[in-house]
This record gives C-alpha cells, structure tokens and sequence, in this order.
C-alpha cells in the first residue's frame, strides 16, 4: 500500500487512536516509521492539544534516543512561540523554515534589548498580526547607530527567503564589533565536540565565596527532593532518569574527592583542565573522529562533615560507557561495591 511518497509495510505498534508503521521512501529507499491517527477517537477522547503538544515537543528535540520527526515538505508547521516574537510565515500556517523563524525571534530579542520596548506590539491579536505581517522597522530611533538599525531591518524582513542568514550576521560589521565567541563549557555544548568528553562542574553558592573546594551543604528535604518520585523530567524525556543520573555516597573530603575524580580520569586516558572549580576532561582519538562524545557532570553534596553525595549526570552519550566510568570512579573512591552506587531509581 503506498501513502504519498511512502510504501506502507508492516505494523510496528498499535494504541488505542494510533497505528505506527514501517515505511520506506520510494524515491530515497530509506525507512521511515508512519504513525496514523484516527482523528474521530482523537476529537472524541478530546486530546488534540496533546496530539500538538508532542509534535511539538519531537520538532525541538535532538538526541540520538528520541525519535527525530519529519516533515513532508522540509517545513515546520506547528504554530507555537509567544505572539510579539514570532515570525510571520508561521502566522501565516503555509509552512515555514525554523532556522529563519529564529532568526525574526532574535531580531525582535535584539530590538527589545536596544531601545527597551517591543517593535510590534497590540492588545488585540488581529492589529498586531497585521503590524507583524508588515514588518515596519521604518520609525526606529534616531539614536541608534546606521549599524544596529541596518542589522534590525534586514532581521526583521518579512519575506524569509530575503531575511538575512545566520553566516551573513556573523561576517556583519556591527555584529563583529567587541564580539568574542563563545566556547562551549558546559555538558549541553560538549555533545557536539568531537571528541570523549566529560565536565564536571562543584556547586556553587550564590555569594560565590567559598573555596572551590567546598561542597554544597544540603538539609533532609533537599535529600529527599532528590528522591526520582519528585524527578518530573521523564514526563518530557524519553531515556529513563536512572540511566542519567548516578550517585553515590563517601566519606572522603569534598577537596579529595575532587582530587580522586581527576586522578581517575588522568588514568583513563582523559587530559584534565581545572579553572575556577570545574574539571573538565577531554579524550582525544588519534587519527580518527569521534562520532560522539560523553558529557559527565559530577556534585558534591555534604550530608554531615564526614559524609558526602556524589551525583553524576550526563545529558547524553553511551549510556553503557557512562555506567563503566561511573563505576570506576566509584571504586576508586573507596565506596564499596553495590554499596555506594546508587541509580536515581533508588532514591
């Protein structure tokens, strides 16, 4: 049976108003998987919204563990953002390309910033479509530089195909000016080096005048809001809690163990950069790239002045590698085995 550019096979899943199947692409061969909907059980069990929320919520995210969502015409077409800030092709519900329609979201960001107000703006919805429709960025002030205004013009051009590109701001004069990069130091940015890395960040207090070496002192509730039961983000992501977030307990200093986890890291093979309390440790692969990379964020909790926690995190990565390091860095703190590591399944 074909569907469009698809050849329907086999069913891979059934639920009470959905049919997932096995397709492939008649034109590129490759596999796809269809989910069918049955839009009369959808309006009488009156779950459209959630039907929108998770297309959604499948078009924002990127992990290898989650199912990537394909739109036919290489266009987005969930209509979603706050009123003032979004594009116009998306108003219009023909399909729109998302990297442009973050663009338009920046310049409006970009405007707000420089002149301290909204560049389109109504209590009614249809007048303020319309000022969004038209793109009118004519009566900017005076007092902003030929630089900022030039950049907010052509950010701010409702036509999408003409509305300038992300390389195109990067290589502008303005945009340049003072501009430093910014490098990628946290466990979110380090998924797409390329190479094995993991950063492990030490709690800080907010009046940040403590030693790096001092670790964060947590009270019961903290502890038991620690607990997976009160841990709400397997409602909105697919990997289960437990296989991310490992702790374990010592008796070790808090100045210890940060010492120990650079040590075993060190002996892993890992090159080791502290600054400012984070560790950092790369993996390099000699002659080769690395198709991925493990991300780790380690912290330590004080229980009391001889016992500690010692939660480890990753965003994302192999899942099979970060259980072996964390499981050596358990042993090599001296916890004993299946004593001391503890998925978040257990709290």
């Amino acid at each position: 049976m074909q569907l469009g550019n698809y050849e329907l096979g086999r069913t891979l899943g059934e639920g009470n108003f959905a049919k997932v199947k096995l397709a492939n692409n008649i034109h590129s061969g490759k596999p796809f998987a269809i989910k069918i909907l049955d839009k009369t059980k959808i309006i009488q069990l009156n779950i459209t919204d959630l039907i929108k929320r998770e297309i959604a919520t499948l078009n924002l995210l990127k992990h290898p563990n989650v199912v990537r969502l394909h739109e036919e015409d290489g266009l987005l077409h969930t209509t979603c953002g706050s009123p003032n800030y979004v594009a116009p092709e998306i108003l219009a519900k023909k399909g729109y390309d998302g990297a442009s329609a973050d663009i338009w979201s920046c310049g409006v960001i970009l405007y707000v910033l420089l002149t301290g107000y909204l560049p389109f703006d109504d209590r009614n919805l249809a007048v303020l479509y319309q000022k969004i429709f038209k793109g009118d960025t004519h009566q900017l002030p005076k007092w902003l530089s030929s630089g900022a205004s030039t950049m907010i013009r052509r950010i701010l051009d409702p036509n999408p195909d003409t509305r300038i590109k992300i390389s195109a701001i990067k290589q502008d004069e303005w945009f340049r000016q003072d501009y430093t990069p910014a490098v990628a130091n946290d466990e979110e940015e380090d998924a797409y080096i390329d190479n094995e890395a993991f950063s492990m960040y030490q709690a800080s207090e907010s009046d940040g005048t403590r030693s790096p070496e001092s670790p964060t002192v947590i009270n019961a509730f903290q502890l038991i809001g620690m607990s997976s039961c009160l841990d709400l983000s397997g409602l909105f992501e697919e990997e289960d809690v437990s296989e991310r977030n490992i702790r374990f307990t010592s008796n070790h200093s808090a100045k210890d163990l940060l010492a120990r986890i650079q040590d075993t890291a060190i002996d892993m093979g890992f090159r080791v950069q502290i600054n400012n309390g984070r560790l950092k440790a790369t993996q390099e692969h000699r002659g080769q790239k690395c198709l991925g990379s493990l991300p780790v964020a380690a912290e330590v909790f004080e229980i009391s002045p001889s016992l500690y926690v010692v939660e480890l995190r990753k965003s994302n990565g192999d899942s099979a590698a970060y259980r072996q390091l964390c499981k050596k860095l358990s042993n090599d703190l001296g916890v004993p085995q299946g004593k001391g590591l503890v998925s978040a399944e257990a709290w």
